[in-house]
């Protein structure tokens, strides 16, 4: 049995968003109010997370998380991967934590938080990581489980969403191939970003989120990385297909 918690369903602003007096960022409820997106996977003994925004710190004390056995890292932008030095409190207890990410994430993390990536000569406090390469159709072991990576794009910038057991979590797509969705075709539980009623750019709208779920055929799916500007949770739920769903912070589903 695996369990998913939605630890943030948010965008990279999160909601609120700061000084907005947006109706939605104006809401009482508390599904409305979104941190940045990560989920946490648990079974047995193991905690892993899928990436490590700026409100870590906030979400593993809001859900009780006393040991994490990795972090699977989707991209390298800011609100995916800014909490990693609150990694600090499982390091003490733990040791080194081992991460997973494409070369490019990693790179980018070792130059953004060069003291953790030091060999030599470390700050007395800082933590450490073990570092496994992702690379695109070679799964990997977290645990006794085996992830395996499903290649898309956010704009031009390659992310990796992970399938575990029967989940499948994909964040920040705009494209991806055939290929990578025959991965996860008919997965019993989808989760994928559904940033706005508009287009953007480098994420799924609404509407070519709901089309992307056609094709992949899931049994349930609950839509993340939300904005503001999708509208109201409650009401933005009651108009969408049969198993389909927003997702909201502290979710927590068994697949």
């Amino acid at each position: 049995m695996l369990k998913i918690t939605f630890l943030g369903t948010g965008t990279s602003q999160g909601i609120p968003v700061i000084g907005s007096k947006h109706p939605v960022c104006l809401s009482n409820n508390p599904k409305d109010k979104r941190l940045r997106v990560s989920v946490l996977l648990s079974w047995q003994n193991y905690h892993y997370v899928i990436d490590c925004g700026p409100d870590f710190r906030q979400q593993m004390l809001t859900n009780k998380v006393e040991k994490l056995d990795g972090i699977l890292f989707t991209h390298e932008h800011s609100d995916h991967t800014a909490g990693i030095d609150d990694i600090r409190p499982f390091f003490f207890k733990q040791g080194d934590i081992p991460i997973y990410a494409d070369k490019q994430v990693a790179a980018s993390l070792e130059k953004r938080f060069d003291y953790i990536f030091a060999n030599n000569n470390r700050y007395p406090g800082a933590p450490a990581v073990q570092v496994n390469f992702i690379e695109n159709n070679k799964p990997f072991k977290i645990g006794n489980k085996t992830a395996i990576p499903i290649e898309a794009y956010h704009n031009r910038l390659k992310v990796f969403g992970f399938r575990v057991s029967d989940f499948a979590y994909l964040t920040d797509v705009k494209t991806i191939s055939s290929k990578e969705i025959d991965k996860i075709r008919n997965v019993n539980v989808l989760s994928i970003n559904a940033l706005r009623i508009d287009p953007h750019h480098s994420h799924f709208n609404l509407e070519e989120a709901l089309d992307f779920i056609k094709e992949v055929k899931p049994g349930r799916t609950y839509l993340s990385h939300i904005s503001h500007l999708l509208g109201f949770h409650d009401e933005v739920e009651k108009g969408l297909p049969k198993n389909v769903f927003l997702a909201y912070d502290n979710l927590t589903l068994k697949v």
